[in-house]
């Protein structure tokens, strides 16, 4: 046992997640890899160059806090030599495999953590050597017989080990292999000199049984040439396959809210609220994932949050929008007010070094996570990013009309609130003038959008909602209040009609009944319910906009 090989660390890190109250089995991941360790039987008769490619290079790419190290550690801990795990992986789906007993820590794992660094590090000769020496010493441990030298390469040691010592294999579990490229010190023909160090390590290597590599950007970035093209890529946006082991789905997700209202005496969170905040992500197959990091810190802080933003810096984002800002900043605001915005997402262009136009920019954020990518258009999946961008169209003056009008959405919720219809027209006019011609809709689609923006504040309070049911009918938005006792709103459009109308509909439609306990859907809802009338005069000259406000029910406290 060593440091990387067949060390201890992945297991016990393992086992923590395994213990937590919030654990989902992805084992099932196992059943993936496993046939990939025995195709070798199959490959016996073929030449070499078949030999040394294809599915036993495995390399997932995924946004930050997806799983990947801990389905990283999992792989580890299962086929390790170090560590006994059979009483944890006995009580979970891999087990029910044939083959479970087989594999089970029947192999020598090299794993390492690529965003582990020397101390004090600022050179790359120093990341680079802490990893050689690191497993070259756990390789003369293991292996006394090999010959190994200390000034041999890892690659021509572990071809020493796999010569002299019977034919041993190795399978290697590289957790976060792109780290490198991220660091400042870093020059460009460093590197590229570690490319060339994976590609000696692992490429056309007798020794190497198994190769599965987790990062988050495409291998492409980095490999322009030949050195890692034995790895089938996997990603989110454009590969089918394992995007089950990676996020939460809908059912394991209703599973671990089931757990967290036994777990916990006062729930604050709703099953509503994980929807709303984390839910978003599509995979190349059409299904829907939630954030996995998040929906855990929500449901052990017993607090909806952000908690995925929130492990990375506010720049962020707005670095992505403010490599080009003209280019992008009408397409944020149809973002932020609801609407997918088309997109060609280009894995390459996405990590290009200085993004210059919509489409890599748009590229970079779907790889990053920012921005879903479904049938050829780029969307804000969920609350947790659109506060994200909501907060970096308010304090960047650089995104012009864009930050002026979500500096206002503040004053269009209070005039609201207080039946300030002067200032609310005063509001829907400047952004429809302002605004409109970065959304090009006709009707009420047009004036919707519009309501996205001038309400845009709301959403610290409210989750909105668009056309949603309620009474007999299909109300325009409904604003639920994260304050029970706060007030709760119901807005109904209308173009060359009458605010009145908009506010007669909404009476005699009956959408209030959302909100009325006697009828079992929201009883929990005790403060003012107001209905919010806005029109837009279309064939006037003028766009003329006309707002009304009624209370349909005072507070019940």
């Amino acid at each position: 046992m060593g440091v990387y090989l067949n060390g201890k660390s992945a297991y016990r890190l393992f086992q923590e997640d395994y213990s937590l109250d919030y654990y989902i089995d992805k084992s099932g991941m196992l059943r993936e890899l496993v046939p990939l360790l025995e195709m070798k039987k199959s490959m016996e008769g073929r030449d070499s160059s078949e030999k040394g490619r294809g599915p036993k290079y495995v390399a997932i790419t995924r946004p930050r806090r997806f799983g990947k190290t801990v389905m990283a550690n999992m792989i580890a801990a299962y086929f390790g030599k170090g560590v006994d795990s059979h009483g944890e992986f006995d009580t979970l789906r891999v087990s029910e495999y044939p083959w479970y007993r087989k594999h089970l820590n029947q192999h020598n794992v090299i794993h390492i953590v690529f965003n582990e660094m020397p101390w004090d590090c600022t050179s790359y000769a120093q990341y680079i050597g802490r990893i050689q020496m690191t497993l070259l010493d756990d390789l003369i441990m293991a292996y006394p017989n090999a010959r190994i030298r200390e000034t041999d390469a890892v690659w021509d040691a572990l071809t020493k080990v796999y010569e002299y010592c019977d034919e041993e294999k190795f399978i290697f579990v590289l957790d976060e292999w792109d780290y490198i490229y991220h660091q400042g010190f870093v020059t460009e023909g460093e590197k590229a000199g570690f490319t060339r160090f994976l590609n000696n390590l692992l490429k056309d290597k007798a020794y190497v049984e198994l190769a599965y590599m987790t990062g988050i950007l495409p291998i492409a970035k980095y490999s322009s040439g030949s050195e890692l093209n034995m790895f089938l890529e996997y990603s989110m946006a454009t590969r089918t396959k394992y995007n089950e082991y990676f996020g939460f789905s809908e059912e394991e997700v209703d599973d671990l809210y089931q757990r967290y209202l036994k777990k916990e005496p006062h729930p604050r969170v709703t099953r509503q609220g994980l929807e709303d905040w984390y839910d978003g992500y599509q995979t190349a197959d059409g299904r829907r994932l939630y954030n996995p990091r998040s929906v855990v810190g929500a449901l052990n802080d017993n607090q909806l949050g952000n908690y995925w933003t929130s492990s990375g810096p506010y720049d962020e984002v707005f670095y992505y929008i403010s490599a080009n800002v003209d280019a992008v900043k009408d397409d944020v605001a149809l973002l932020v007010a609801g609407n997918p915005v088309p997109a060609r997402v280009q894995e390459y262009a996405s990590v290009s070094t200085e993004l210059k136009t919509r489409d890599e920019i748009f590229s970079a954020m779907v790889v990053y996570g920012f921005l879903n990518y479904a049938n050829g258009y780029v969307s804000i999946p969920n609350k947790e990013l659109m506060d994200k961008f909501a907060e970096v169209v308010q304090r960047e003056p650089s995104l012009g009309n864009v930050y002026k009008l979500a500096k206002e959405s503040g004053r269009m919720l209070a005039a609201t609130k207080a039946g300030d219809v002067e200032t609310m027209t005063e509001l829907m006019e400047y952004a429809h003038n302002t605004h409109s011609p970065l959304l090009v809709y006709n009707d009420e689609a047009e004036l919707a959008s519009i309501i996205r923006w001038v309400y845009l504040k709301a959403l610290d309070y409210y989750r909105i909602e668009r056309e949603d049911k309620a009474g007999v009918g299909y109300v325009d938005f409904i604003f639920y209040p994260f304050a029970k006792n706060d007030d709760a709103i119901i807005l109904e459009l209308k173009v060359n009609h009458t605010a009145q109308e908009a506010i007669q509909q909404i009476k005699e439609r009956q959408y209030a009944l959302r909100f009325e306990g006697k009828f079992g859907e929201n009883p929990e809802y005790t403060g003012r319910i107001l209905a919010v009338g806005i029109a837009y005069h279309k064939s006037d000259e003028k766009k003329r906009h006309e707002c009304r406000v009624e209370v349909l029910r005072e507070s019940l406290e």
